[in-house]
């Protein structure tokens, strides 16, 4: 579940709007996806105040929140970013500088009861220059206003579709649009039944063990309560998450879908784990890896684990709200953990990283307690059948 921005820091990670076609602006799909943000993702009342934050996305985007919010008797309130300014400012940050920026954005944050984001990309990897200290830096300083937002407000965040995201996802530009509302506008309510089976199936088990591919995983998930996420605070959607007991974690990942964090590209990352705490992580970029888990203590040890099953998603394209939620997937997350499905973990660090058990990715089993609960990307058990894609 990314209820942290995937890269972590509160700046922007993307670039253009999808289409400079002013037709396209004028999609009534966009008013759509703005009644279901402000209605439905964030049940958005009258008196309360909303901030939305909008990272280089269409300005009809913007206007459609901001009429949508009043339409409810709220109040709107708007940020406006840019992914190559925020790029020059990380590349110069300095402590104090964004001691002050996390005060004045804790400030506006700890006012709002609402956050709705929306975040476009025309270069997945604008940041991918900014020193590793400074992304450290930014993460750190902007955490508290990340948890705040988390913990504190109802809160929606969301991707824009672009070209680069079309090219990620094999697809022309127009079936990437037709794809991406597709699965934006998709009809949370009718996975609720299930979701609640499994999350309730979650909370009363103690012990998990997956297997597949380059993968023999234990673990603990005893006294946690199972989260089921049905278009509530991310869209795409389709998830239920928990967290490993911190120090439980045995054996080794080897993770099948490609990565995106703090703007550079990951294949083939492989984690090895003693008594929760990674102590060997492999992947195409070794050395980089391994800075991103030297962050702070807390960036060894898992702080999420959580079961995909959104029918629509199938492919990985780099891009973790849609990856996470891929149909017969799992995640198992380094890093912080949520106060809804807490562990103790704490870190600025929070990396959805991404296992496929489909059989076109190699297949692999989740077990519950020692009892097969999904096999090969299929749930096992009648009650959680609805899940299936």
């Amino acid at each position: 579940m990314t209820r942290f921005p995937p890269s972590a820091p509160h700046f922007p990670l993307f670039s253009t709007p999808f289409s400079t076609d002013t037709s396209a602006m004028h999609d009534p799909r966009i008013d759509q996806l703005a009644r279901q943000l402000v209605r439905y993702s964030t049940a958005t009342k009258r008196g309360e105040n909303v901030l939305i934050e909008l990272f280089d996305v269409p300005e009809a985007v913007g206007i459609a929140l901001i009429r949508e919010v009043r339409a409810v008797r709220a109040t709107p309130f708007i940020n406006i970013h840019n992914a190559k300014i925020s790029r020059e400012m990380a590349r110069g940050a300095t402590e104090d500088q964004y001691a002050s920026i996390a005060k004045t954005a804790m400030h506006q944050m700890k006012s709002m009861d609402c956050y709705i984001a929306i975040r476009g990309s025309h270069n997945v990897n604008e940041l991918s220059d900014v020193p590793a200290k400074k992304m450290q830096l930014l993460s750190g300083k902007m955490r508290p206003v990340l948890n705040e937002r988390v913990n504190k407000t109802r809160w929606c965040v969301l991707r824009w579709p672009n070209p680069s995201m079309a090219q990620s996802a094999g697809m022309s530009t127009e079936a990437f649009e037709d794809f991406y509302f597709d699965v934006c506008l998709l009809e949370y309510s009718k996975l609720k039944r299930g979701m609640n089976a499994l999350a309730k199936l979650m909370t009363e088990t103690n012990d998990v063990h997956i297997m597949g591919p380059g993968t023999d995983l234990r673990f603990s998930i005893a006294g946690l309560p199972g989260i089921a996420c049905g278009g509530t605070h991310n869209i795409p959607d389709g998830e239920c998450f928990t967290a490993p007991v911190k120090n439980s974690v045995q054996g080794v990942i080897s993770y099948n879908a490609p990565s995106i964090y703090q703007g550079i590209a990951f294949d083939n990352v492989k984690l090895e784990f003693n008594d929760g705490k990674i102590v060997k992580a492999t992947a195409n970029n070794t050395k980089a890896i391994n800075k991103i888990f030297n962050t702070d203590p807390g960036a060894r040890y898992i702080g999420e684990f959580a079961i995909g099953f959104n029918p629509k998603i199938k492919e990985p394209m780099r891009d973790i709200l849609f990856d996470e939620k891929i149909a017969g997937s799992f995640h198992f997350t380094p890093g912080q953990a949520y106060e809804v499905a807490d562990n103790g973990n704490r870190s600025s660090v929070h990396w959805d990283l991404v296992n496929i058990q489909r059989p076109d990715y190699g297949g692999g089993e989740i077990y519950f307690d020692g009892k097969l609960i999904r096999k090969n990307g299929q749930f096992i058990p009648k009650s959680l059948h609805s899940l299936n894609y």
